[in-house]
């Protein structure tokens, strides 16, 4: 698994996939990470962790990405920016 840092909130995530997985034959499959990369209707993409996929909106903007903050180590939350 890579090391990425998630687009809203900054906390270090890990991003299934990849060659690391490839000598994993079915345990875990892939879906170990902390992170998913979301791709936004205004054709813009974000790595975003799932304390900020929980945080955004249903139809988010890459404004409600900026506006993503870390309150904790388990939690975002939008900012008011």
């Amino acid at each position: 698994m890579s090391k990425d840092s998630c687009d809203g909130c900054g906390r270090t995530v890990t991003v299934s996939g990849g060659i690391a997985n490839l000598w994993s034959f079915g345990r875990d499959a892939g879906t170990v990470g902390t992170a998913i990369t979301l791709e936004l209707e205004d054709g813009t993409s974000h790595l975003l962790c799932y304390p900020c996929l929980e945080a955004i909106p249903d139809y988010p903007t890459a404004e409600d990405v900026e506006r993503l903050e870390q309150v904790d180590g388990e939690s975002s939350t939008l900012g008011t920016r």
